[in-house]
């Protein structure tokens, strides 16, 4: 039985959050230490919770995801993401960026089939990234989760998510995009990345330490990445369940029992 799905987001956060920054930042496998003693949570864990929260209960997506971001207003949100939530009237104003990719993975969780799957990462986009390439992130981020946890394999996600939603990528490589990938914010530029990352992997720690090494938006890219990995790998390591414990506040905690409940009833 598949347990603290939502983590398997945060802790790909947590682990990538140092390395975001430029002082930090390295495109070595081996240099990456997912215990960094400055590791945090960031706005990827806010938003994934909040989506996972307006989802599971039936509440707005929109003014779910301003009480959690107001609540944690210093988790590292982009500016234009941070003047819509602190003004309730905002409307969406058609982002591509990364953001929507980073919170959708409770879509692909819940959901219990294809189309269902794609209205509710579509929902998880729409207060902000209408954008086409917006919806677009979201959408193949939640399919690929919503298909692994369903049994297929790396090569059915290849050729129904990467040649499907982004083919230029579908030809490419791990080790082919590694040497010269660096910190891009668009979907478009993040989701394919994230998806190679885990398809490389060996197992949930090496996708998001692969994630990681790109030496890019690490923090998303982990965060897009690792619900992948534990869809398919089935285990996130013990250690870095502990890291999770001591990181995120009981709220959290609270939230990710309750979605793993109503995952297992589904």
């Amino acid at each position: 039985m598949l347990q603290h799905l939502l983590l398997s987001a945060a802790i790909g956060d947590i682990c990538g959050s140092v390395y975001e920054h430029r002082r930090y930042a390295t495109k070595r496998y081996a240099d990456v230490d997912l215990f960094h003693p400055y590791s945090r949570f960031t706005d990827d864990t806010v938003c994934t919770f909040a989506c996972a929260e307006a989802l599971l209960n039936g509440l707005d997506m929109a003014a779910s995801l301003r009480t959690w971001c107001l609540q944690y207003p210093k988790a590292g949100y982009g500016g234009g993401f941070m003047v819509w939530f602190n003004n309730p009237e905002a409307k969406a104003y058609g982002s591509y960026g990364n953001g929507a990719a980073m919170r959708c993975s409770s879509a692909g969780w819940l959901a219990t089939t294809h189309e269902e799957c794609i209205e509710m990462a579509t929902r998880t986009a729409m207060p902000t990234h209408n954008h086409p390439e917006g919806i677009k992130g979201a959408v193949a981020t939640a399919l690929t989760i919503f298909y692994l946890k369903t049994g297929h394999d790396k090569a059915f996600i290849k050729e129904n998510v990467l040649r499907e939603y982004y083919p230029d990528w579908a030809e490419t490589t791990y080790d082919e995009i590694h040497p010269h990938y660096h910190f891009r914010s668009s979907c478009q530029e993040t989701v394919p990345p994230s998806i190679l990352s885990f398809i490389k992997s060996e197992s949930y720690a090496d996708c998001i330490t692969r994630a990681i090494a790109l030496g890019g938006d690490a923090d998303t890219l982990a965060t897009i990445a690792g619900p992948m990995a534990y869809a398919h790998f089935r285990v996130i390591d013990a250690p870095l369940l502990e890291l999770a414990k001591v990181v995120l506040p009981q709220s959290m905690w609270n939230l990710s029992e309750a979605f793993d409940e109503r995952c297992q009833i589904l």
